[in-house]
């Protein structure tokens, strides 16, 4: 193996690593997922939205999506309804309460990436998120035909 290989290989094993570590962490301090909290901030965003729109919008597939909601929904934590003028959709939105929760939990979620990104300069903040959404550009481009495989 060259050392071109081999360094991609260890970029990669990091990647992967740290993503791994800061979602546990994450999870650990905010008690909720990654996933959830994805939902939860675009449901923060927008005032109530199709739950077909919504799964579209956040990057996780349709059933845990689904998933999430129904727990949020048993929690109390959003409101999932039909409007009158068009029974075919389920519309989510936020409880008035939970909304408030979560942007008093903005300031403990700014803490925590204040942390994870400390002792950065910020022309390096700038330079990693460039070379970040390179990466994540990348990953959208690589399909399994890419790859040699199945078509």
């Amino acid at each position: 193996m060259d050392d071109s290989c081999s360094v991609r290989l260890q970029i990669f094993l990091q990647l992967q690593a740290v993503n791994k570590d800061l979602c546990s962490k994450f999870e650990t301090c905010f008690g909720a997922s990654t996933s959830r909290v994805e939902i939860l901030h675009y449901l923060l965003q927008h005032e109530e939205i199709p739950q077909s729109a919504l799964q579209k919008e956040v990057n996780i597939d349709a059933a845990a999506v689904t998933r999430h909601l129904k727990q949020l929904e048993a929690a109390g934590t959003i409101v999932r309804y039909k409007k009158a003028d068009d029974q075919r959709a389920t519309w989510v939105k936020l409880d008035d309460t939970a909304k408030r929760h979560i942007k008093e939990s903005y300031q403990e979620k700014g803490q925590f990436i204040e942390e994870t990104l400390a002792d950065f300069s910020e022309e390096e903040l700038k330079q990693f998120l460039y070379m970040i959404n390179k990466v994540s550009d990348n990953v959208s481009r690589v399909t399994k035909q890419d790859l040699g495989g199945e078509k």
